[in-house]
């Protein structure tokens, strides 16, 4: 049955999640126990269930008070999206855009998804006549969208900063001849910045993610240099400048990863928060199970401990005023994103593709060099294939059975594609651990919300 009403505590306080209307309710403990997930019961049951713990008139008050939210539309609310999404047959634009502007990599961290930078290949940078291409081809395939979202991606994309300044430059000139937003962003190891660098990126990128695991004890034995020495030393101070020289107005992520050498690793973000950084994300490593630093469903029970550490400590620099913001942990409790994205996800093969140094299109950057999912070349004639994008597109909440049941289908939007099909061999059957994991970050994150709105 579809989950219609989720419970949770969290450091002593319940809620109730109305599934499918999101509202959220800190409740006390009676209306807690009160509520089923399926259906309220009747009040004679309720009395009969709960007669040893609370009196007939505390149940009847607190049933009045459950009845109220019912006719407000605000528990157990009817999912008014089904169809919208079954029968959904609008034209599909990309809206953003994966760029391996360099099959290359400076670092050879150990749990690099692409291989080291090679994704299964030669190395190799994009020529600029690719870059240039492929903005000409998502500004045709952004069709009526005005705002289109690039993300400059490697390996280590300042390998080819020459490469990456004509591709931006060229881009500002072609938005603004065919009236079109083009907002860059760029994921990037920080171990190539210089003060012209630094400088370029400020003014053209409106989000830079910088890499750094958090601890140098934990950063230097996984993003380790070609020579195998640690990389923390060359880096923290770079990225430090960075953020020192950013524009308040733009984006910044102190990205890490933690993987089964670090499952403490709410002491890799205050490590980072420690630093001075106020924009951090740690992140799991998704690696196949047979991996050494791959997360095993043993290590749940920590990890879920971990983000409990962490959403106390968050709640306390709230109270300090000196807190920070963690990327799982950002949520909104008042409607967003738009319901089309909380059914759809991320768009990965109908919204969002990559584009590979060749010109090759893929859904997103993990399928790169699966040519089973090669969606086709940015320099052919011929259109790019047409199935793909549209199985994709179809791979919504309502058409994976497990995500249907799930109470967090509108909080995680059915999980990354590309795990799913890694780690199952199908795009509409979720990995399991990362859902686990993200359904304990949607409850700290509501409660954290909860707990710090004015």
């Amino acid at each position: 049955m579809m989950s219609l009403i989720h419970k949770f505590t969290q450091d002593e306080k319940y809620y109730i999640i109305d599934v499918n209307s999101g509202s959220v309710h800190l409740v006390d403990e009676l209306v807690y126990d009160l509520i089923d997930e399926d259906s309220l019961k009747s009040l004679e049951e309720l009395k009969s269930r709960l007669q040893n713990k609370y009196s007939s008139a505390e149940i009847e008050e607190g049933y009045s008070d459950i009845k109220e939210l019912i006719n407000e539309g605000m528990l157990y609310s009817m999912d008014l999206y089904e169809n919208i999404a079954i029968n959904d047959n609008s034209p599909s634009y990309i809206k953003a855009l994966c760029l391996n502007i360099v099959h290359d990599c400076n670092l050879r961290c150990k749990y690099c998804f692409a291989d080291e930078g090679e994704y299964k290949g030669c190395r190799k940078p994009m020529p600029p006549e690719i870059g240039k291409r492929a903005i000409d081809w998502v500004i045709k395939k952004s069709g009526p969208r005005k705002n289109i979202e690039v993300d400059l991606f490697g390996g280590e994309p300042l390998m080819v900063f020459d490469t990456l300044k004509e591709i931006v430059d060229y881009a500002r000139e072609q938005e603004v001849l065919f009236n079109k937003n083009i907002r860059f962003t760029m994921t990037t190891n920080a171990t190539l910045f210089n003060d012209e660098i630094m400088e370029y990126v400020d003014k053209n990128l409106g989000n830079i993610v910088l890499s750094i695991d958090g601890r140098k004890s934990v950063n230097d034995k996984v993003r380790v240099k070609v020579d195998g020495s640690g990389s923390y030393d060359k880096v923290l101070p770079k990225i430090k400048s960075m953020v020192k020289l950013r524009d308040p107005e733009k984006q910044y992520y102190v990205r890490g990863t933690f993987t089964r050498n670090n499952i403490d690793f709410f002491e890799d973000v205050i490590a980072l928060a420690d630093e001075g950084f106020k924009e951090i994300s740690v992140e799991p490593v998704v690696l196949p199970d047979e991996h050494e630093l791959s997360i095993r469903k043993e290590d749940l029970p920590t990890i879920f401990t971990q983000y409990d550490k962490l959403y106390k400590e968050m709640l306390k620099r709230h109270k300090e005023d000196n807190e920070f913001k963690f990327y799982h942990f950002n949520i909104d409790l008042n409607g967003g994103p738009c319901i089309y994205k909380r059914i759809s996800g991320c768009g990965a093969g109908h919204e969002y593709v990559a584009i590979t140094p060749d010109g090759d299109i893929y859904p997103c950057h993990q399928f790169v060099g699966n040519t089973d999912f090669l969606l086709g070349n940015i320099m052919d004639k011929e259109d790019i294939n047409t199935e793909i994008p549209n199985t994709f597109k179809n791979a919504h909440i309502y058409n994976k059975p497990k995500c249907r049941e799930c109470w967090a289908r509108f909080y995680c939007s059915g999980g990354c594609q590309a795990n799913n099909f890694n780690f199952n061999g199908d795009i509409h059957i979720p990995y399991e651990i990362g859902c686990e994991m993200q359904k304990k970050r949607i409850e700290c994150a509501i409660a954290l919300k909860a707990q710090t709105m004015e």
